[in-house]
């Protein structure tokens, strides 16, 4: 399995890259298909699928049984794989990633799956998820003398494989994760077989489901749908699946410890018809609503919704208190993560893009709005403003989850605690700061409640600052004075052909 080809992504936009700071943004997807002559197709369509986990960035890595070769690009799922780029992608093997730059900027460079040359082969790996201790290998492996050619944390996972002395590929890829601390969720195939992990906390999904005799691999359950797949069984955590032509292996070859998923999976990054952890994300974010609404006595017109993770959590707030909900917003759902800035004089024009509101419904009412969570407050504050440019009469503000006051270190990309507002306002300071009438979030018992699980049962450090793991403070690489090349500049946009990097070592 030598010489993996690729192309890199050609990408026809002009926009300029924008990102909305103070959101809680996507992390990632993975898609993976063994056995099935269309392998690459079905991951474009799962990956289709799994777009809301990652906006910035597309690949596909196909085998027909003799070389790899693949396709990524920087854009939406659609841009990067057009029917000419999808076209040559022949084989029955194929992983896929959708990216959010949780770690390592927005540059072709970082977008996934990275496929390599290696002594023992050619590899391709995706990663979902986030290393606590990746600055502290990265350096270690550089002191080595390892090369990196990305600013992502996934490239840790690859120089590692390469340097373990175990002979079978998937006893390399466990030799190597025994090293790292934190959050994955991998697919990695050297051609001829894809080995399927999940870390032994089981911060993030991983699904596995069966289509026509071949095997394949998901984020999220709505990625088995799209395609017609039976759904099999979640990966669990710790698990390392194999699959082979002689079919499928399961082990668990990690130090056991208490599986703590991310709770926010619910809260904001899945999507609704999706099951993970076990549970219907359907269902608990209309029971986040209806717990909010329990203990609630204010009277208002409407229930409403910022668009639209907090749907669900608007419909459960309705249901149980009885107020009619509406659609306040209408979302223009024709907006990627890029777009062309227009001049100052237009205020708050990332989020008028996105949302604006429906005067008729809302005009004179009482409102009850409800989000998924608050971060800087500054987007809130904005979307509170025009509410009341729109003629609202009161605004009652209620977050389907708790006062966020930690950054999460496991895939999910917030601020550090210092512009986290929750981390620095009261309750009663942050109403002020949204001129808001009322603010209510769930509480912690609430949000875990929802679930049908306990409270040890999950990551909630967001919230209460206990991590499962050790933190990158506890991990800090030595101080040096090395220089870096920066390569975050898009060479495309100004008109430089890049020099393409071979993939060998």
């Amino acid at each position: 399995m030598r010489n993996p080809s690729e192309t890199d992504g050609d990408n026809d936009r002009d926009e300029q890259y924008a990102l909305d700071g103070d959101r809680l943004h996507e992390e990632c997807g993975v898609f993976g298909v063994f056995g099935h002559p269309d392998a690459a197709t079905l991951t474009y369509l799962g990956l289709y699928a799994l777009q809301h986990r990652g906006q910035e960035g597309a690949g596909i890595v196909v085998s027909d049984g003799g070389q790899l070769r693949g396709h990524r690009g920087v854009g939406l799922v659609a841009d990067v794989f057009k029917p000419h780029r999808l076209k040559p992608l022949q084989g029955d093997l194929a992983i896929g990633h959708v990216r959010y730059s949780t770690f390592g900027t927005s540059v072709l460079k970082n977008v996934q799956p990275f496929m390599r040359d290696y002594k023992k082969g050619a590899i391709a790996l995706s990663h979902n998820g986030n290393l606590t201790n990746a600055a502290l290998l990265r350096e270690e492996l550089e002191n080595e003398g390892r090369i990196f050619q990305s600013s992502s944390d996934t490239e840790v996972f690859i120089h590692l494989i390469a340097k373990s002395q175990e002979e079978t590929f998937a006893g390399s890829i466990i030799d190597a994760l025994k090293k790292v601390v934190g959050a994955y969720t991998i697919l990695a195939t050297n051609g001829d077989e894809i080995v399927a992990v999940r870390d032994p906390h089981g911060f993030r999904p991983l699904w596995m489901g069966r289509l026509a005799g071949a095997y394949v691999f998901a984020s999220e359950s709505c990625a088995l749908d799209i395609i017609d797949a039976e759904p099999i069984r979640e990966i669990e955590p710790g698990e390392v699946v194999v699959v082979t032509r002689d079919g499928v292996k399961s082990m668990k070859p990690f130090a056991p410890v208490r599986p703590q998923p991310c709770i926010f999976e619910f809260v904001y990054v899945a999507r609704p018809d999706s099951i993970v952890f076990g549970r219907s994300v359907d269902e608990v974010r209309k029971q986040l609503g209806r717990n909010l609404a329990m203990n609630d006595n204010v009277e208002a017109d409407l229930v409403m919704a910022v668009p639209d993770s907090s749907n669900q959590v608007a419909l459960g707030y309705a249901h149980q208190s009885g107020i009619p909900f509406d659609m306040g917003f209408i979302r223009n759902h024709y907006v990627g993560r890029t777009f062309i800035e227009p001049d100052q004089q237009i205020r708050d024009f990332g989020v008028k893009i996105k949302l604006n509101p429906a005067r008729s419904a809302v005009e004179g009412k009482r409102i009850v709005l409800v989000d998924d969570s608050i971060v800087r407050g500054t987007t809130s504050k904005k979307i509170v403003k025009m509410l009341r440019k729109s003629g609202v009469k009161e605004i009652h503000f209620r977050i389907s989850c708790p006062p966020m006051i930690n950054s999460c270190y496991y895939g999910i990309d917030t601020p550090e605690r210092s512009k986290l507002i929750a981390a620095n306002m009261s309750v009663a300071q942050m109403r002020d700061f949204l001129g808001v009438d009322s603010l209510v979030f769930q509480t912690l018992d609430g949000l875990v409640s929802a679930t049908g699980m306990a409270k040890d049962q999950f990551c909630l450090a967001c919230f209460n600052n206990a991590y499962p793991t050790a933190t990158p403070d506890e991990f800090k690489p030595q101080k040096n004075n090395k220089r870096h090349i920066d390569m975050s500049v898009d060479l495309a946009a100004l008109g430089v052909e890049p020099q393409r990097i071979p993939s060998r070592w």
